[in-house]
């Protein structure tokens, strides 16, 4: 992302177990187009319940 970017113009995506949508971080920089879940509850949550 370029540096200067305003919160409402960052990419988003809806969690498939919360159904929330969340925002791109710097984190996940190298890695959105991989990214599913918004966070580690919601990943491990999906996996319970396979």
């Amino acid at each position: 992302m370029p540096k200067g970017t305003k919160k409402e113009h960052l990419p988003t995506k809806i969690c498939p177990v919360c159904q929330r949508p969340f925002t791109w971080r710097k984190k996940w920089e190298r890695d959105w187009e991989n990214v599913i879940y918004c966070s580690q509850k919601c990943k491990k949550e999906k996996i319970k319940q396979v």
